[in-house]
């Protein structure tokens, strides 16, 4: 039974650009001899004149380096898959030519000569980029990576949507953003540095908030939307828009040390309500900003989001639509999973209900949620009221809510530290005749901590508004915020 051999960009010239041949062969040895009888050519780029494997090649079976095997002797199945991995330096020469209706200047051939040099984007693919248009929904940290490349790449208009400020916690991952961008806002700010990246682009920029009253208007002029979003209701939002506008939209997700990647396009396969057809419950998903991000995951994943979208553009390769790319930093290691269009869906299934945009703060549960918290009206205290208890020597408890590694950061000096999901099971730790006041980071997780101790019988316990970040606000500017 023939064994795959995947064949490698640099190699493809001499495979007629085949990425992939089946080959007969019980032994690596055999598998290159008849690979490289059959294409000649290639032999003298895998061997040397005596016959020894180049330096520079690798060969794997399946993800084992053949050295570590039995080298050429090591044995191979049709289940098997053998892969040639050449070491890649970069490329050389430059393009004589400027064809087809869209006309480059002499400092954008050169500019694009990299690209102009591969037969898989040549003038032709270049072109299809400087014609091409892609929203940006979001120049954050995704964002970032994103606008970055596709500037750099020659996308010849590019849209951002974006209503935020630069902010310092905001330098640690967005890397378009340098120390004197703070305070201002980050679409200028993006539009800046990525017009200094290319000048040769058109960058447009909507300086305003998605909504359902503007994401048809403002999607319809473009070729490709870019989800870089961190909240679900936008999220939906930008699915719902591209599906009915029957655009492209290439996701994107971080966390921690995980990202996913996908492209929905329910025109040739699922869109974002087929993966997951409800949003969790607010709050139960923390955002980057309440559970944190490593800087360099955004880098990561942006990069592979602006990956495909220019093959998209090129109409090169196999997009992700209908896989779904899980990235886990810690184990370096990335998992495809495969994606159905649900035939149910209620805006791209066989009997769509959803024929507008609708409310997706009220799908996601966000009025709701902000009822529940009005509603359980938990007794407050102001950072001036603590202040003045604090002053006053009070006989006050106060008392920690965040977790371990928050505390690490920043505490209010005499503070206890018992997070959340441990307060159950240390509530016999605390003293109800005591006056106590809860805080946490903004006073969220606080607020539950309150009402479940006034549920467990204390009498005397508040909840601190606007947390330990409204304390460094207006009581004590030295402390950091996070």
């Amino acid at each position: 039974m023939p064994v795959k051999v995947l064949i490698p960009t640099p190699l493809r010239p001499f495979t007629d650009q085949k990425e992939t041949v089946e080959i007969e062969g019980a032994l690596v040895r055999d598998l290159l001899d008849n690979l490289t009888d059959r294409y000649r050519d290639l032999r003298k780029h895998l061997f040397d004149d005596s016959g020894k494997l180049r330096s520079f090649v690798n060969v794997y079976v399946n993800e084992d380096d053949i050295r570590s095997l039995d080298r050429f002797d090591t044995r191979v199945s049709e289940k098997d898959v053998v892969s040639i991995v050449p070491s890649i330096a970069g490329g050389a020469g430059s393009p004589a030519v400027v064809e087809g209706e869209v006309t480059f200047s002499r400092e954008e051939i050169q500019r694009y000569s990299r690209h102009l040099i591969m037969p898989e984007v040549g003038m032709e693919g270049q072109a299809k980029l400087k014609s091409a248009s892609v929203l940006m929904v979001g120049a954050g940290g995704l964002g970032a990576p994103l606008g970055m490349y596709l500037a750099a790449a020659g996308i010849g208009r590019l849209g951002i949507v974006d209503f935020d400020v630069v902010d310092a916690s905001n330098l640690q991952r967005q890397v378009t953003f340098s120390a004197a961008d703070v305070g201002r806002p980050k679409l200028q700010a993006t539009k800046d540095r990525l017009s200094g990246i290319n000048p040769h682009i058109e960058i447009e920029g909507h300086e305003t908030r998605l909504s359902s009253e503007n994401a048809l208007a403002l999607f319809r002029d473009y070729d490709v939307i870019v989800d870089g979003t961190d909240n679900f209701p936008t999220r939906y939002l930008v699915n719902d828009a591209c599906v009915l506008s029957g655009k492209p939209n290439v996701y994107g997700s971080i966390f921690r040390f995980e990202g996913q990647v996908s492209v929905f396009d329910a025109r040739r396969g699922p869109c974002y309500r087929c993966l997951y057809p409800e949003p969790p419950p607010p709050g139960l998903v923390p955002s980057c900003a309440e559970g944190g991000v490593l800087g360099v995951l955004p880098g990561i994943v942006g990069s592979l989001q602006a990956l495909e979208v220019l093959k998209l553009v090129l109409g090169r390769g196999e997009p992700m639509i209908g896989r779904l790319l899980v990235f886990d930093a810690l184990q370096m290691k990335f998992r495809e999973l495969r994606q159905r269009k649900d035939p149910d869906c209620p805006i791209c299934g066989e009997r769509p209900r959803i024929r507008e945009l609708i409310d997706y703060e009220e799908f996601c549960g966000i009025p709701q949620a902000r009822e529940v918290e009005r509603k359980m009206g938990v007794p407050t205290i102001t950072v001036e009221g603590l202040k003045e208890l604090v002053d006053e020597r009070a006989d006050v408890f106060v008392l920690d809510v965040r977790e371990q590694h928050e505390w690490n950061i920043v505490r209010l000096e005499g503070a206890t530290l018992i997070p959340l999901g441990r307060l159950p099971h240390e509530v016999n730790k605390l003293d109800s005749a005591k006056d106590i006041v809860v805080y946490c980071r903004s006073g969220a997780r606080s607020a539950k901590a309150t009402q479940f101790l006034l549920d467990a019988g204390f009498q005397k316990v508040r909840n601190l508004e606007g947390g330990i970040l409204a304390w460094a606000d207006r009581i004590d500017p030295s402390l950091p915020k996070y």
